[in-house]
């Protein structure tokens, strides 16, 4: 039977200290993003920040799915 990657993903934000880690940083790049695209004006340095932004909030997300996977195939083996 397969977990489904929200079951996972539950499961390690309670028990895994580098995926809780990984979730607050991909939180806390949502949260920045999201106070610079409610800015009705963004110069240069504000652009280029958000790209950065999304980038890191991608290689993050990147991160924790790869934990996902990697814990639902150790799930699937037992």
């Amino acid at each position: 039977m397969s977990i489904s990657p929200q079951a996972v993903r539950e499961y390690l934000l309670a028990r895994d200290a580098e995926f809780q880690k990984l979730a607050s940083e991909h939180n806390q790049y949502e949260m920045q993003l999201d106070q610079i695209t409610t800015q009705p004006y963004l110069n240069s340095e504000d652009l280029l920040l958000e790209i950065e932004l999304k980038k890191r909030k991608l290689r993050v997300k990147d991160e924790m799915e790869m934990l996902i996977s990697q814990q639902r195939r150790e799930a699937s083996r037992r």
